[in-house]
């Protein structure tokens, strides 16, 4: 791999660490600190505000033509995406979530053959179905742990990844255009423009007096690092590889999720995250990473 492709890989790697950590960080305190919604507001907001801060240094301007797609980026890949992301995650278990979204590959290797006319290899292929095998034990024992999941929230998860696929395909023909502080940019504002009408209530009648240093640092590491680095992560990879290999990245998220619920159940004490642990989860895990490693080889 050339040296920008192993930079990619790396932002991949970063971005779903990342993410994988943030099913459990972010639930932690919803909905009794904050709403679904308004945590979206505040995300969407200070993470836009540190985009065009850093926009103000790039002088590039967007062909009038371009805009339409941004606003559809803006609505697939921030505001429906986020919204039903946090709505669903307030409703089911941090594993229920993380194992629903190994979906997205799939899903954007679907819309990839139709929309960009991409090669849908052998490796790929292969890499979905073993990814897919440790997919659906970690479903079919997820569900038995506990009684948090919910089939409402499960399917918000489910159309969150089906509306972040089909941005993270829509997205790539702009990488080649602009730069992608430019692009992440505009995309931010037209998500919040659509969101907003969703979250102002929730936040107005937010008791912010309630909130403890644990929130706010929960806010924090959502604003910068869900949000601000890792779509920045995951814009930067897109320039140097296919939309089915960015997808194919989130098999690594139940993994992740699965090492932070047993951290949290052992460091803390959480007996009821306790029972989620077991060896048949984490061979599940060691296959959809197996899944992550033959889809984002370059040939096969």
């Amino acid at each position: 791999m050339t040296k920008n492709l192993y930079k990619a890989h790396f932002a991949l790697l970063g971005a779903n660490l990342i993410y994988g950590a943030n099913y459990i960080i972010a639930k932690g305190i919803m909905p009794n600190k904050i709403g679904p919604s308004a945590f979206i507001f505040l995300r969407i907001l200070g993470a836009g505000i540190l985009f065009w801060i850093l926009k103000s240094f790039i002088k590039e301007k967007v062909e009038k033509k371009d805009f339409v797609r941004l606003i559809f980026c803006g609505i697939f890949g921030i505001a429906i995406n986020q919204l039903l992301f946090f709505h669903g995650l307030n409703l089911t278990s941090p594993i229920d979530a993380s194992i629903i979204m190994t979906s997205l590959p799939v899903i954007v290797l679907i819309y990839s053959f139709f929309i960009l006319k991409e090669k849908i290899t052998f490796n790929k292929l292969l890499g979905i179905a073993i990814g897919s095998v440790g997919a659906i034990v970690l479903i079919a024992y997820g569900n038995k742990a506990g009684g948090t999941s919910s089939l409402l929230g499960n399917l918000f998860i489910f159309i969150n990844a089906c509306s972040y696929g089909f941005y993270l395909v829509i997205v790539k023909p702009l990488m080649k255009k602009y730069n992608t502080i430019t692009i992440i940019s505009w995309i931010f504002l037209f998500g919040f423009i659509f969101m907003f009408p969703f979250g102002i209530q929730d936040l107005l009648t937010t008791n912010f007096s309630a909130f403890t240093t644990s929130t706010y640092l929960t806010l924090v590491f959502v604003i910068l690092g869900t949000t601000f680095f890792a779509y920045l992560f995951n814009i930067y990879a897109l320039n140097h590889v296919a939309p089915s290999v960015a997808g194919s990245y989130v098999y690594l998220q139940p993994a992740i999720s699965f090492i932070m619920v047993a951290l949290y159940a052992y460091a803390f004490n959480q007996t009821e995250y306790a029972q989620d642990i077991n060896l048949i989860k984490i061979l599940s895990c060691l296959f959809v990473v197996i899944g992550v490693y033959l889809i984002s080889m370059k040939k096969g």
